[in-house]
């Protein structure tokens, strides 16, 4: 296999990574030591109290775990020596100026020696603090930008966004920047540091007020959230996102900027092997909750397009738009691509309820009594408000009548009812949070990434090594022999 084009531009590179205990960040870094071990040095930024804990949350988090058996197994008892010679952790911490690196010896050594940067930092929860999410998906890939810029041999700033920034726009969603300050209402523009300073202004007051750490966590929750709505986005993530996009493109100056927008990533599809994963992640919540018998109906349109690729597919992605985007002529560029299946090889959450039910009906989940967990077919409401009025009638006020029965029998039923409320809010949390996805109606259009699969073809890049084209995943298999065996042997335990 001949991948000398690829191999020969990663020698001898020096690239910063930024949320490298990540999933997508873990095996871009795989992918890069198994291609080419001869990279200069590969940087890891790693928010921790000092560098002696960022080198061991590199060997925990990281170089330890069963994604890099291919590697280790390769290089044998040379494989700690090899990897410490050329990945190195860094304390830092992106939500702070110069990234938090205090040693101004380190800050400048990296200055000196960085070609490209990978911003792969992010908080993905959807309903996050106001502070924390403008501090890492908005003002902290400002922060890296910035840092970026100021390095000498500088060649490319490659930032991992996500596809959802579009809001709940339907029919087809184009590789298409965001100008500085826009919003999805179109009725008013965003000034992205006012928001800053609104945020700041309103957690110093519950500050000074001495307001509880809880309340003040979800005073910010509710903030973000408010603000998202207000200008048109559904969570505070996507909003924050997107927002960290505009700062990207209004201040990168002359440098080259790729914005890589996935959307749901899931496990890996053949490399490095398939089905590696990381924790429950997005529509992995509904798999789950399916399989353990606790999740009967969900509000959702079936023919909802659910969007799924493969981690894999966008590291390959990742890596192709570096090679073929590194220190291209026309300096200050923007280039947008969406790592996506919607357009080009749909699945629709119809089809995606019938590859899970049929795996649980041929694999049945064993529960805690060792006892096999027997599922129906998943029901889907297409309407919201009559899924919340099944759950009225059927659950909550059953639980309400238990509620009465526990006070009046002395807590008798303590226990059983706080095991059902708590399995009935993960639900309804559930719905609210996924409501926008379950009933989203766009398509990505990936033309921008049809093109780089051109261009990678045209410069001999092996497009079977570096496969990230969405047709060629056969969802059945990937579901039912790859993703879902996956989940349950490296997601659950994570």
């Amino acid at each position: 296999m001949d991948l000398d084009n690829v191999t020969k531009f990663l020698q001898g590179k020096t690239i910063l990574v930024t949320g490298a205990t990540g999933f997508l960040a873990k095996v871009f870094i795989e992918k890069i030591l198994r291609l080419q071990l001869n990279v200069n040095k590969l940087y890891l930024l790693l928010r921790t109290s000092n560098d002696k804990f960022a080198t061991q949350r590199l060997e925990d988090e990281i170089i330890s775990t069963e994604l890099f058996r291919i590697l280790r197994d390769k290089w044998g008892s040379k494989f700690d020596a090899l990897i410490s010679s050329k990945v190195i952790a860094v304390e830092g911490d992106i939500s702070s100026e110069n990234l938090g690196l205090e040693d101004s010896r380190l800050r400048e050594k990296l200055r000196k020696e960085i070609e490209i940067v990978v911003n792969s930092a992010a908080t993905t929860s959807f309903n996050e603090r106001y502070d924390v999410a403008l501090g890492i998906n908005t003002f902290g890939a400002f922060n890296v930008l910035n840092f970026g810029k100021k390095c000498d041999k500088i060649k490319l700033f490659l930032h991992i966004s996500t596809a959802y920034v579009c809001g709940e726009k339907t029919d087809m969603i184009l590789e298409k920047q965001f100008y500085m300050g826009e919003t999805l209402k179109g009725t008013h523009s965003i000034n992205i540091f006012e928001e800053k300073r609104t945020m700041e202004e309103q957690l110093a007051q519950l500050q000074y007020h001495g307001a509880p750490d809880k309340a003040i966590e979800s005073s910010m929750k509710e903030l973000g959230l408010e603000r998202a709505k207000l200008n048109g986005w559904p969570n505070t993530y996507v909003f924050t996102k997107a927002m960290g996009e505009m700062l990207l493109g209004q201040f990168k100056g002359d440098l080259s900027l790729v914005i890589i927008r996935p959307t749901m990533i899931a496990s890996t599809y053949k490399q490095p092997f398939p089905g590696w994963i990381e924790g429950v992640r997005t529509f992995d919540s509904f798999i789950v909750s399916y399989g353990k018998g606790k999740l009967t109906c969900f509000p959702a349109n079936p023919n909802t397009i659910i969007d799924v690729i493969p981690v894999d597919m966008v590291v390959n992605a990742m890596v192709v738009a570096m090679k073929v985007h590194y220190a291209e002529r026309q300096h200050g560029c923007e280039t947008i691509y969406h790592v996506s299946s919607s357009f080009r090889n749909p699945l629709t959450l119809s089809d995606l309820r019938n590859l899970f039910h049929c795996y649980f009906i041929r694999n049945p989940w064993i529960d805690a009594n060792g006892l096999r967990v027997k599922v129906g077919q998943l029901t889907f409401f297409s309407k919201v408000n009559r899924f919340l009025l099944l759950m009225q009638m059927k659950y909550m006020l059953p639980l309400k009548v238990l509620y009465l029965a526990n006070i009046l029998c002395c807590q008798r039923f303590k226990k059983i009812y706080k095991i059902l409320n708590r399995k009935i809010n993960f639900v309804l949390q559930l719905a609210k949070l996924y409501e926008p996805y379950t009933f989203f109606l766009g398509s990505f259009n990936d033309e921008n990434l049809v093109k780089l699969q051109r261009v990678a073809e045209e410069q001999g890049i092996d497009l079977v090594e570096f496969n990230f084209d969405s047709k060629s995943i056969e969802w059945e298999e990937y579901m039912t022999n790859i993703h879902i065996p996956g989940l349950l042997k490296y997601g659950i335990r994570s």
